[in-house]
């Protein structure tokens, strides 16, 4: 879909807009929202709303054709919820209301006019931002691997979002980013939903190159034999098992000051996960392509900070590998030396994303970062915990840890794409024993997201750290199977909030 950002005509206003369809907003209690009232000259929507043919509540829809006096040949009125708290959730479920109604119509362009300050705390850059991404979801579509392609959806494709004349630079701005953000949403989804034969390590290896030429990004690619030289002993336990090469990816973002420290994204990178020598039932396998939707989220996240040139150093790494059983294949009790040197004993080889994860947290302290975040599908433990509505953050618990959480929590807060934090605490570490090494790779099924996190903890301790587990939030099932991107818009709005100097 095309955007694009217009004043409102100073002599017209909205009822002089020519469009297929202009959306304005309605409250529950029967009102209209101000650009509402600017259409209702002849009281023709007042006399709709009194009516009771829309609620009000937050998504209710009505369409309105023919409306006197008004140059739109469609007025779509859309709920935003009470007046007097209009929430950033209400206000994203009108968003996502209006985009859907678009989609479904007989009008190739639509004018958006909801009044872009109604929730406390937030601006028409927010509100535009949102809308972008509202639209873009409700467009996305996945057919590379299909032999016929689907059809150009119908309805609006061209969408102009109409502001007072004052704020036109920062809504140009605010559309840029959005159509930033929404393109790298794409890339990750994309990526996530391509079959495990296609998206290999070494695809998302290309991926990164193809970023690299087109943004301007540093890269570097190690393979089998750099890793073995870094002692990665614990990334190259999972490896052993595939035919698949294993590939270390390094992008570099560094858009900011020389001299300051960068934000590191860490992704995991599973193209497929069987679970190795313990194997995952059958049931819902090919759902395991899945896996690398960490490492997905942090190209997404590159490909949307390099469309914004963001002023911000910021480096991206990402061990990509299979998990697979063969006479090659780590065994439950096998005994492996990571990079740290600490060693660790395999339990359970389907616990493979923190044996990669680790090593890539050691290697990352040579760029003496400013923060570290990793994102993984890492347990079905925090679905259990959290369901597929939040994200688990999981940080250590002082100062600092706790000043990242906030600005990690904050950007999930204002792009819908929410987190909720969990603990990491010593008592936890106790189930990581084990008589013959260093550590266990698993816990026992008590709290697993947080020994996961616990795992991953004891090779974070040179700098300040933060681990989101993905796995309720990266895809869905069911009739709506597919990668949902997240959370792409969380660390994007992360970095951005960085690079504008916003720390908590």
């Amino acid at each position: 879909m095309d955007f694009s950002i217009k004043p409102i005509d100073a002599k017209t206003g909205l009822a002089g807009v020519k469009t297929g369809c202009i959306a304005v907003g309605v409250f529950e209690d029967k009102k209209l929202s101000r650009t509402a009232q600017a259409l209702d000259a002849k009281g023709e929507i007042t006399a709709a709303v009194k009516s009771g043919d829309i609620s009000g509540k937050p998504g209710s829809t009505l369409l309105l054709r023919g409306i006197e006096g008004v140059a739109a040949e469609r007025v779509l009125l859309v709920g935003l919820g009470k007046q007097d708290g209009v929430t950033d959730k209400n206000f994203q479920s009108a968003l996502q209301a209006v985009a859907k109604s678009f989609s479904g119509i007989g009008a190739t362009d639509g004018a958006l006019a909801l009044p872009l300050d109604l929730v406390a705390g937030r601006d028409a850059a927010w509100a535009i931002r949102g809308a972008v991404l509202a639209a873009r979801d409700a467009g996305y579509r996945y057919d590379e691997t299909k032999s016929k392609k689907e059809a150009e959806p119908t309805g609006v494709r061209k969408m102009t979002v109409l502001v007072p004349a004052e704020d036109l630079a920062l809504a140009k701005s605010a559309a840029a980013q959005g159509q930033a953000l929404a393109n790298g949403v794409e890339l990750t989804k994309t990526l996530g939903n391509l079959p495990p034969n296609i998206c290999t390590p070494t695809y998302l290896a290309d991926t990164a190159k193809k970023l690299a030429g087109e943004f301007g990004f540093n890269v570097e690619i190690l393979d089998r034999k750099q890793l073995e030289a870094l002692k990665m002993g614990s990334f190259l336990s999972v490896t052993k098992g595939s035919d698949e090469p294993p590939k270390f990816i390094v992008l570099k973002h560094m858009g900011g000051k020389q001299k300051d420290a960068p934000v590191v994204l860490v992704g995991k990178g599973i193209t497929f996960d069987t679970g190795g020598i313990s194997l995952k039932p059958g049931a819902n396998m090919d759902e395991m392509k899945y896996d690398m939707c960490g490492a997905a989220s942090v190209l997404g996240t590159f490909r949307a900070i390099g469309e914004m040139a963001l002023r911000l150093n910021v480096i991206g790494v990402i061990p990509a590998c299979e998990n697979m059983p063969s006479g090659r294949a780590s065994k439950p009790g096998d005994i492996v030396t990571s990079m740290s040197g600490q060693t660790i004993e395999i339990l359970n080889t389907d616990a493979e994303g923190r044996l990669i994860l680790c090593d890539a947290l050691t290697y990352v302290e040579r760029f003496k970062p400013a923060a570290v975040v990793d994102i993984a599908t890492l347990t079905g433990a925090c679905v259990t915990a959290l369901g597929h509505h939040n994200t688990g953050l999981f940080t250590r618990h002082d100062d600092a840890h706790d000043a990242l959480a906030a600005e990690l929590l904050a950007a999930g807060k204002a792009t819908g794409d929410t987190a909720w934090r969990m603990p990491i605490e010593d008592a936890y570490q106790e189930q990581l024993k084990s008589n013959f090494a260093d550590m266990a790779n698993i816990g026992g099924p008590p709290g697993g997201s947080i020994t996961a996190a616990c795992f991953l903890e004891r090779y974070t301790r040179k700098y300040t750290w933060a681990h989101l587990d993905i796995a309720g939030t990266a895809w869905k099932s069911g009739a709506a199977k597919g990668a949902t991107g997240r959370p792409v818009p969380l660390l994007t709005t992360f970095l951005i909030n960085r690079a504008n100097g916003k720390k908590s």
